[in-house]
């Protein structure tokens, strides 16, 4: 009969203490994942709220002063600077107005396809989901009925040493 402790076998608490640190190691794999996918997301996400606040921004703030001065620009370009006469102010301001909405728009766009691209960690969910299969499938190894009685005595001395 050969020695159980000759290093080819491991010990309970050995086989426990490996387990231990591999789950951990999993769990902390896991969540590197999670977080690397999530900073992607948010980053795309960032520069999508930039974006749709620098629209709001440009519309908003921009809207007078731009109004302004392309309402007059347009009316000096049709021939208002000459005496002519050039077009109506009011149609000058209000083709001002469309030209501040196209750039909001665009600005818009440019927000809602960086916002599109922002998607659910799919890599973590299967990763986690294949790790939970693995795990539901795991069943302890049955213990032969003749050596419970030495198994008792040597939890008991491991208990009378750890109390000890």
């Amino acid at each position: 009969m050969s020695d159980p402790f000759d290093g080819t076998e491991r010990s309970l608490g050995q086989l426990v203490a490996s387990a231990t640190a591999e789950m951990s190691a999993l769990v902390h794999d896991e969540i590197a994942l999670a977080k690397a996918e999530i900073r992607q997301d948010v980053k795309r996400g960032a520069i999508g709220g930039g974006a749709a606040t620098a629209a709001g921004v440009v519309l908003l703030f921009s809207l007078p002063m731009l109004s302004f001065a392309l309402a007059y620009g347009i009316n000096t370009w049709t021939g208002g600077h000459n005496g002519e006469g050039g077009w109506n102010l009011a149609w000058c301001f209000l083709l001002s107005f469309a030209a501040n909405v196209l750039l909001a728009g665009l600005l818009g766009l440019f927000a809602v396809a960086k916002f599109k691209k922002v998607k659910k960690p799919e890599r973590t969910i299967a990763s986690a989901k294949q790790t939970a299969a693995v795990m539901q499938n795991v069943k302890p190894h049955p213990r032969p009925v003749a050596d419970a009685a030495p198994l008792a005595l040597e939890k008991a001395a491991t208990v009378g040493r750890s109390s000890a």
